[in-house]
């Protein structure tokens, strides 16, 4: 991720370690009662997006497995992006931790448990009201420096934080991921963090490369080229 490596990266997140028959795992909640944590876990539970994000990852988004829609969009942005993408794709375990996900997959209540994620929109979730629009809003948070909920009707209009995915600087991206474990137990931002364009490893690596070997047209054979960057610099003859 730091180093931003042309890759995608599929994080499947199903609170458990259901491959290996049901231990706790990283991401599941603090108490837990798993076959490796009989009394319940005491882990602090991961954040894989704002761990992301921390490391300035330069593509970061979460989508849920059964929404077809928003799965596809998702997939298809972090293949078409140059660079590290990761997708959080939150994934129940019916095995193992059947249920994990509920508030975001009911119809009852996912309008209220999910927080989207749209660049240029407001971010606003929530049961609609009379206008079409979710009835609570993100807006900054004065006190903490972060952001939080907060009715529709209690904030002006221009209050709403508009959500940013090309912003350079992650910071309110962080805020916003943050929402996942700060009291939000049954709400979680889904959608595009983060979408920014930074060099990638591979490409600098590759000129590096072309700069160092001299360019092609230069009439020097390639082989010869090789030779000159094996043998350049600090060398010696063994006899």
């Amino acid at each position: 991720l730091r180093r931003n490596v042309n890759m995608t990266i599929l994080l499947f997140n199903n609170r458990i370690y259901g491959l290996t028959k049901g231990q706790y795992s990283p991401t599941s909640e603090a108490g837990k009662v798993t076959k490796s944590t009989p009394m319940g876990s005491v882990d602090h539970p991961f954040n894989p997006v704002s761990l992301a994000l921390g490391a300035e990852a330069s593509f970061v988004a979460r989508t849920i497995d059964s929404d077809r829609k928003h799965l596809t969009s998702v997939l298809g942005a972090a293949a078409a992006h140059r660079g590290t993408s990761l997708v959080e794709i939150y994934q129940n375990c019916p095995i193992f931790n059947d249920g994990a996900f509920d508030a975001i997959k009911n119809p009852d209540t996912k309008a209220d448990a999910i927080i989207p994620l749209v660049h240029g929109e407001q971010i606003r979730f929530g049961p609609h009201d009379e206008t079409g629009r979710g009835t609570k809003v993100l807006i900054r948070d004065e006190l903490t420096g972060g952001v939080r909920a907060a009715l529709a009707t209690d904030v002006p209009d221009e209050a709403v934080l508009v959500h940013d995915a090309h912003n350079p600087d992650p910071t309110l991206a962080f805020a916003i991921s943050r929402l996942t474990d700060s009291g939000y137990l049954n709400q979680s931002p889904i959608g595009i963090f983060r979408a920014v364009e930074r060099p990638t490893y591979d490409d600098q690596a590759r000129e590096q490369l072309v700069t160092a070997q001299g360019a092609p047209h230069d009439n020097v054979d390639a082989a010869d080229r090789l030779a000159a960057l094996i043998g350049g610099g600090d060398t010696w003859t063994v006899v």
